[in-house]
């Protein structure tokens, strides 16, 4: 068969015209997203899996995906809600180191007690102008699925971070903010007692990891 020259040409002018209208690119960004919730899974449940490494390097691998994936300082401004504004610029500083240490530490744990769990993404859609909601399903070995939401936030280069993750319709962030507020307040409100008590669950984390 005979391919008209004017036909090729038609066909090369229209894909850059395509890819610019509003379906096309919003569908290429959802499977972007999709696909950057997969390949975090996969990676991290790698890294962690990696024998030939020292537990400690594996820390430090897993420790380095996490931070690049998530958006820790907005996350650990979310959790402290209006206890952030009160606190001074070292409370905020020392809070957010924590957090990331505590927060490193708790899913390091989870991810090394992978039994078997697969990650089976269904559906992104859109959040506004810069969210991303990643639906998904913890598959299990043992036991019915596990239905898990990824809230996204696309940076300005295209890149995503994760903001929050939902699993059974319970948010981490809300659940932390909660758990964040009895704690001060059980300690009179006073930003210190939420950091020594930070750093006690931190020694806790690292004696059984």
């Amino acid at each position: 068969m005979i391919i008209k020259r004017r036909t090729i040409l038609m066909a090369a002018f229209s894909l850059p015209v395509l890819a610019a209208l509003p379906g096309v690119a919003q569908a290429q960004t959802a499977e972007d997203a999709r696909r950057f919730i997969e390949n975090l899974a996969q990676r991290a449940i790698t890294t962690v899996a990696d024998r030939q490494l020292s537990q400690s390097e594996r820390d430090d691998r897993f420790r380095t995906l996490f931070v690049s994936a998530f958006d820790i300082p907005e996350i650990g401004r979310f959790v402290l809600s209006r206890h952030w504004r009160m606190a001074t610029t070292e409370q905020q500083h020392d809070f957010l180191t924590l957090f990331e240490r505590i927060t490193v530490l708790t899913w390091a744990k989870r991810f090394r007690d992978y039994d078997g769990e697969r990650l089976e993404t269904i559906s992104a859609g859109r959040e506004g102008d810069r969210g991303w909601m990643v639906d998904s399903r913890i598959q299990r070995p043992q036991g019915p699925p596990v239905s898990t939401q990824w809230r996204l936030r696309q940076e300005d280069d295209g890149s995503f971070r994760v903001v929050d993750i939902i699993a059974e319709g319970v948010s981490m962030a809300i659940t932390l903010r909660s758990d964040y507020a009895a704690i001060m307040h059980e300690n009179g409100g006073q930003m210190n007692g939420l950091l020594s008590a930070i750093r006690t669950k931190i020694d806790q984390l690292k004696s059984v990891n």
